[in-house]
């Protein structure tokens, strides 16, 4: 039975006001990210390799550390708090380094750093939610971390074309130079901040629950072990929890292949698109990818927390799948709307999937998956995840150059494919049962 207290609208709020940093930093990486290694020299079919960051550090951080933080416990730090604040620290100080990046070299191994910063605050988060909130609270939980996906990524983004409406001197300077723009630095200097003291906020604010007498029996029983013992509990934790991972879990893995497949393809080319469909130079294709990573976010902070009601009514595979369509038909749209105000239109439409895509499937899974182990279930739905952008990340930059073509716009018709895919075979998910 699910004996953990229900929390106030302002208590889930507090708890999850962190996200926000750690969202504002995504939010550089999808949109700012590309076109700075753009500005150092990176060519079009150079892109999803010098992004393979993200998926290694993901692939390797966000289980390991899920496995570690569920045999933590401290009455000073807690379980989750210590590694979400030691990952908003680096994440912070990467952030601040970034736009001084002198060569794409090191551009690209700051990215590295600044990815496991994120890595390590992201997962225990997503298990942090999971801790506080009993099952009939969960959905709410995790749309409200999609209402902060979406706040963090629209500040990142407006700051970029805000800023250069503030303080870019000449965009022919811009564009034409490789050099990076002195007006994009202000905007992570304001992540930076952000980073960190949004979860410090989170942390002040939210109070982690003990562990049982049984979780704590068995955490004592860890440190107990010979540190050789400790280093590999975490990799049998998680080869473990593989082994008797609920087939949902599996189910969803198919979806998960296309659907972060697609995405990564969309955060990589639609600055190029733009040079290529609209005719823009670099600095305005940064800047109108820009709006239309805010339009989307700006749609997911509005609807994030209506889609609450709409899973408990139709379910939450229902909610998913429609998702998923209406982010394949806002991709597939883009390419062929020469208006650069029309075109935000279907980012409408985008940012309703994108509340879906990260909240639904979170609040699903945490539902079924036994309390010791939410770290590491958190962990390896991540792995879903990064999986899909390492694939791509390898295989998409040769089939951008012999296939599409060297094509923006065939990039994103292509990921447009891709979330149909995903939709079709979302339609195989079976709803979860709650475990007790």
């Amino acid at each position: 039975m699910d004996t953990k207290p229900r929390l106030s609208f302002w208590q889930i709020f507090n708890m999850n006001v962190g996200f926000l940093g750690i969202q504002f930093s995504f939010g550089l990486q999808q949109t700012a990210i590309n076109p700075i290694f753009s500005f150092l020299g990176a060519h079009p079919e150079d892109l999803p390799i010098l992004n393979l960051a993200g998926p290694v550090t993901g692939l390797i951080i966000q289980p390991i550390i899920g496995a570690i933080s569920d045999k933590t416990w401290s009455l000073r730090f807690g379980r989750r708090k210590p590694f979400f604040l030691i990952g908003a620290l680096l994440g912070s100080l990467c952030l601040f380094a970034f736009p001084y990046s002198p060569t794409l070299w090191f551009a690209v191994g700051l990215l590295w750093i600044l990815d496991v910063g994120n890595n390590m605050a992201m997962e225990p988060y997503r298990a942090f939610v999971g801790d506080k909130l009993p099952n009939n609270q969960l959905s709410f939980g995790y749309q409200m971390q999609s209402l902060f996906v979406g706040a963090g990524i629209v500040l990142a983004n407006a700051s970029i074309f805000i800023f250069q409406d503030w303080f870019s001197t000449t965009n022919t300077v811009d564009a034409s130079l490789n050099i990076i723009p002195t007006w994009l630095y202000y905007s992570f200097f304001l992540g930076a901040i952000l980073s960190i003291a949004t979860i410090a906020w989170s942390v002040l604010k939210t109070p982690e629950i003990p562990p049982s007498t049984e979780e704590l029996e068995e955490i004592n029983q860890h440190k107990s072990l010979p540190l050789i013992e400790r280093v590999k509990k975490p990799f049998q934790e998680i080869l473990l929890a593989l082994k008797d991972m609920p087939k949902f879990m599996w189910k969803l893995a198919s979806v998960y292949l296309f659907q972060w497949y697609a995405l990564f393809i969309y955060w990589q080319f639609i600055s190029p698109m733009f040079q290529e469909s609209l005719g823009f130079d670099k600095s305005e294709a940064l800047s109108q990818a820009a709006k239309m990573n805010t339009t989307y976010n700006i749609s997911t902070i509005l609807f994030a927390l209506a889609l609450v009601p709409l899973a408990l009514k139709w379910g939450g595979k229902k909610v998913y799948i429609i998702s998923l369509f209406l982010t394949a038909f806002a991709m597939l749209s883009i390419p062929f709307i020469k208006d650069p105000i029309l075109v935000l239109a279907p980012m409408i439409l985008f940012g309703i999937g994108w509340a879906a895509m990260m909240g639904i499937p979170y609040s699903m899974v945490s539902k079924i998956v036994p309390q010791k182990r939410r770290g590491v279930y958190m962990g390896i739905l991540n792995m879903m995840i990064v999986i899909p952008m390492g694939i791509q990340t390898v295989t998409f930059g040769p089939i951008v150059k012999n296939i599409l073509h060297n094509s923006a716009v065939n990039a994103i018709l292509l990921g447009g494919a891709f979330f149909v895919i995903a939709g079709l075979l979302a339609l195989r998910l079976k709803e979860p049962v709650a475990e007790n």
